[in-house]
């Protein structure tokens, strides 16, 4: 698996626009992100550990399976592995909670303990493609994901995982090298991209997220992207939880923090106005 990149933006873009893209949805639960994926992707890749979530999916979207358009696997998703067997927890009432980490003693008795096959990470690349947009949502395993993705050296264009823990922006920040982010917040994808502006094949259409999707992502999801410490003082004062971090390294984002610019824009407001009437003329 090719992991040389270019150190132009543009070189980057240029080439990953010519190539087959591929999205891993990791973590694909009933497959409500699947209809966004397959609009903005050659070939789906599907992972879920549920049996009866993968069962839905493969009905759901039968036609796109048959024109090879989606692949699932119904398997645990590991760092490392041989395929082996493994324990996986079903919840016992919300299927978005289901784990492959022993969950702590407090909760055990929300889950079902039942044994699945497993497949490393690397497995699934190895056999499918290069990613071009990777979505990580694996209960309290997602930075375990993200280290052996790095350590590999596979850094995909488009990137998310779920704010579950400091080392998840760490890892993103640090280790992943990216330098551009964006947040997407979990509780209210349905109500704010509702009938939202995506882009399809160059062109732009209407789209509405349903509720517990992942959402946008790229420059699907509006506004500016964050530096990384910029996006510190963000997650500092949001704090950890249900918001994913979306990270690319086809952008280079504004380096000066937004906090010292705000400062400054309120302190010179006119001569910033200036300034910025004099940029966009040249």
């Amino acid at each position: 698996m090719s992991s040389s990149q270019s150190d132009n933006p543009d070189d980057r873009s240029a080439a990953i626009s010519s190539k087959k893209k591929i999205i891993y949805d990791f973590g694909a639960n009933n497959g409500d992100d699947i209809p966004y994926y397959l609009k903005k992707a050659d070939l789906v890749v599907a992972i879920e550990a549920n049996p009866a979530l993968c069962r839905q999916i493969e009905e759901r979207f039968a036609t796109a399976i048959r024109e090879g358009r989606l692949r699932v696997e119904n398997c645990v998703l590991t760092a490392e592995g041989d395929g082996a067997d493994v324990d996986f927890y079903l919840h016992k009432r919300r299927n978005v909670l289901g784990q492959f980490p022993q969950p702590d003693k407090s909760a055990i008795g929300d889950y079902t303990r039942i044994s699945l096959p497993s497949r490393s990470v690397m497995q699934m690349l190895c056999e499918h493609g290069d990613p071009y947009y990777i979505k990580i949502d694996v209960e309290h395993y997602d930075e375990v994901i993200l280290k052996e993705l790095f350590r590999n050296g596979v850094r995909p264009p488009f990137l998310s995982a779920e704010s579950s823990s400091i080392l998840v922006f760490a890892l993103l920040a640090g280790m992943g090298e990216y330098s551009a982010f964006k947040l997407v917040e979990g509780a209210t994808v349905a109500k704010k991209y509702k009938n939202h502006s995506i882009s399809v094949d160059g062109k732009r259409e209407l789209y509405s997220f349903p509720s517990n999707s992942a959402g946008p992502f790229g420059e699907d999801i509006p506004g500016e992207w964050m530096n990384a410490d910029d996006l510190f003082d963000v997650l500092a004062k949001k704090k950890m939880g249900w918001r994913d971090i979306h990270a690319t390294n086809l952008v280079t984002p504004d380096p000066a923090p937004r906090a010292g610019k705000s400062r400054q824009m309120r302190r010179h407001p006119l001569g910033w106005l200036s300034a910025k009437l004099r940029s966009e003329k040249t």
